[in-house]
């Protein structure tokens, strides 16, 4: 058994603590508000993010970053992509051996346009880092808390890194994959939230299945474009960081992104969409970001445009949707 550190405790870092937990490995829940870990550790509950769950008798948190980061030689962050660069700053001063990093939040950063690994890469001395493994796929944590059958994929350039993350989390209903492609799989896990608010936004303007499914395929040939052409395995994104993130992502009540799109598409203006939802929104960050990486790369996105539009230059989303279905006529495969 491993001691294993969990960096945040939203619904995502809470769950995967409980995995942990269960697993019979010694784990400890890191959040920044001390009442929430005294909440944890009293009683086994984390009301804000997970209501329904009764966490394992045997999973502890802390407030305090610096004996969550001394715990173990594992960490895995679960805390927003904007609070990354600050948190590591901060256990930067006292991290003094090498680690297992293991990030599991999808997004990018916009004007650099770094991923996460990238981001922990520039934010941390290469002396503490063993490895960084990603761990993506489609998975809502309320569904991982009640057991239910998840698939996710743990990537590393090297893949013994991967398997130790594998047999980590592995268990009768989380099942674990392995793949090296690190670029392929992170921007799968990212793009999808951005495609999520589109297909929240055509569900509340009231349109049905036929959007929705051309909303995803089309998703994913605009996600596969830019993956490829930034080094990406195009079978990456027909498997379970690419595809099945992003059937989760866009047709699940669970999904903040697509209930944030729903709001959207209803009328409701950004600012308020964000205050009632009450939970980072990955994807609103992302879409700025895939915009720039479409500019940057010269790859055509028009749904990730339209979506640029809708959030940052307060476009109405049905023209949006207009103007994304009078475009000029094309072939439907492209050549990466």
């Amino acid at each position: 058994m491993e001691n294993v550190t969990v960096l945040g405790a939203g619904s995502w870092g809470t769950a995967l603590a409980q995995v942990l937990a269960e697993n019979g490995h010694h784990t400890l829940v890191w959040t920044h508000r001390e009442e929430q870990a005294n909440e944890i550790n009293t009683q086994h509950k984390n009301q804000k993010y997970l209501p329904d769950t009764t966490l394992a008798p045997n999973l502890k948190a802390t407030s305090n970053l610096e004996e969550a980061v001394l715990h173990s030689d594992i960490l895995v962050v679960a805390v927003p992509t904007k609070a990354i660069r600050e948190v590591c700053s901060t256990m930067g001063s006292f991290l003094q051996q090498k680690k297992l990093f293991v990030h599991v939040s999808k997004g990018i950063e916009p004007d650099s346009l770094m991923r996460i690994s990238e981001m922990l890469t520039e934010s941390l001395s290469p002396d503490v880092v063993e490895e960084i493994v990603v761990l993506s796929g489609p998975s809502h944590a309320e569904e991982v808390v009640l057991h239910h059958p998840t698939t996710i994929t743990a990537a590393c350039s090297n893949l013994e890194a991967a398997e130790r993350v594998q047999d980590l989390f592995m268990n009768q209903y989380f099942r674990v994959y392995t793949n090296d492609d690190v670029v392929g799989v992170e921007l799968g896990g990212a793009l999808k939230n951005v495609i999520a608010l589109a297909a929240g936004i055509s569900d509340g303007l009231g349109y049905g299945d036929n959007a929705k499914a051309a909303l995803i395929t089309r998703g994913l040939a605009e996600i596969t474009r830019l993956g490829v052409k930034m080094g990406g395995n195009p079978f990456t994104f027909g498997g379970l960081t690419g595809m099945g993130d992003l059937i989760a992502t866009c047709t699940s009540v669970h999904s903040r992104n697509w209930r944030a799109g729903n709001m959207l598409g209803k009328g409701m203006k950004l600012d308020e969409v964000l205050e009632q939802i009450g939970m980072v929104v990955e994807g609103v960050r992302t879409t700025k970001a895939a915009y720039q990486l479409s500019q940057e790369y010269e790859v055509p996105m028009p749904i990730t445009n339209a979506l640029f539009e809708i959030l940052f230059t307060d476009k109405e989303p049905k023209v949006a949707v207009d103007e994304l279905m009078i475009r000029m006529k094309k072939r439907e495969i492209d050549l990466y």
